[in-house]
């Protein structure tokens, strides 16, 4: 992908120091302007949310969804990380997603009985977002 056509130019390429990264992919960036930048040497937490973020976004999205071609590639992440960020209960987060809080419990019992729970399908049913009808 050529991120020139998109508008944008990356300076930077953040990533551990996995024995993966052969020097002449560091050679080959440092070529196109964009300076590599190490993680901190054991020191897992600087990588851990990041790869946790992937990993979620390839188990809830990328090995259930089929990508037809770059409009597709584009949008599915972008709708996956609005997903991510507004709907998806996180357990480290009590239940919340990142931008958004816990809604208060409902405990009267007429209210409980009456509940009203619509689900909304994004991505063609690949996410389901809940919420309560008003």
């Amino acid at each position: 992908m050529d991120l020139n056509d998109a508008g944008c130019r990356a300076r930077f390429l953040l990533r551990d120091r996995d024995g993966k990264f052969p020097a002449f992919v560091d050679e080959v960036l440092a070529e196109s302007s964009i300076k590599t930048v190490l993680t901190g040497i054991r020191m897992p937490g600087m990588n851990s949310i990041m790869e946790r973020w992937v990993q979620s976004c390839r188990n809830e999205l990328l090995d259930r969804c089929l990508i037809w071609n770059e409009h597709h590639l584009r949008h599915a992440p972008r709708e996956y990380e609005h997903f991510y960020n507004q709907h998806r209960a996180h357990q480290a987060l009590n239940q919340a997603a990142p931008l958004r809080s816990v809604p208060d419990p409902i405990t009267a019992p007429e209210r409980i009985i009456d509940l009203n729970v619509r689900r909304r399908d994004r991505l063609g049913g690949v996410l389901h977002e809940y919420s309560q009808a008003a």
